[in-house]
């Protein structure tokens, strides 16, 4: 009876260390999706802000368009990298060049983000030229590496394409190679052996016992398949 008690209990147990941990998994990944919702958003009003300010006259609307620029190559290219490195394992190397690469894009977004607030605008005046330069050579880096890797990609789907069709072609052809084969003839020479019709019986005559070959007029053949023909009504 006690043994039956330690087993009830310890099932008891494992379904709640289960439940807390499916609890704990559920809880952090509703977490993660509400902290996925809020960066997004944030994106979305942070880009919004920025175009309105592209629009303005002055350095705040040259530093809100490098912003712009510099946040559209690197998402996109971070989109493009993450989304085909599972299906190209050679990829990665780009990844994480792309990880190295973001940093210096993250360092220099900070820095034209405190400078939309500086009061000294010589002073930004004075600093766009440099950060101009700078988020150039980022931006091309970044589409480098993206249009790298959408070149690979549709490479790949030219070559699969191109050995699909190659494969299909051959198997159509297989497929209309058909051959008939020709009777075979006679031998020339070998002698035609007589019909049992015209050999004669011992008696010298034929046998009289014989079904005619050819059914008399006005009777009709009946096969073996036939339905047998219903009675015709008398009324």
């Amino acid at each position: 009876m006690e043994t039956v008690l330690v087993i009830v209990a310890l099932i008891f147990i494992a379904f709640l260390v289960l439940g807390a941990y499916a609890t704990v998994k559920a809880v952090g990944a509703a977490k993660r999706g509400v902290d996925r919702t809020v960066a997004q958003a944030r994106r979305t009003v942070e880009d919004t802000t920025l175009r309105a300010k592209s629009f303005q006259p002055g350095a705040a609307s040259e530093l809100a368009q490098l912003r712009l620029k510099l946040r559209g190559s690197m998402r996109a290219t971070q989109d493009a990298l993450h989304a085909r490195v599972a299906e190209d394992a050679t990829l990665k190397e780009s990844v994480d060049l792309f990880g190295r690469l973001s940093a210096h894009g993250h360092e220099l977004d900070d820095e034209l983000k405190r400078l939309e607030s500086e009061p000294d605008k010589a002073q930004v005046a004075r600093l766009l030229p440099d950060l101009t330069a700078r988020t150039e050579q980022i931006t091309n880096a970044a589409d480098a590496l993206r249009h790298a890797a959408r070149d690979r990609a549709t490479r790949f789907a030219a070559d699969d394409l191109d050995s699909l069709s190659l494969q299909i072609d051959l198997e159509a052809g297989a497929l209309r190679h058909w051959t008939t084969e020709p009777r075979a003839e006679e031998e020339p020479g070998a002698a035609q052996q007589p019909s049992r019709a015209e050999q004669p019986s011992p008696s010298g005559r034929q046998e009289q016992d014989r079904p005619a070959a050819i059914t008399p007029p006005g009777v009709r053949p009946v096969y073996p398949w036939q339905k047998k023909p219903r009675p015709e009504s008398t009324t």
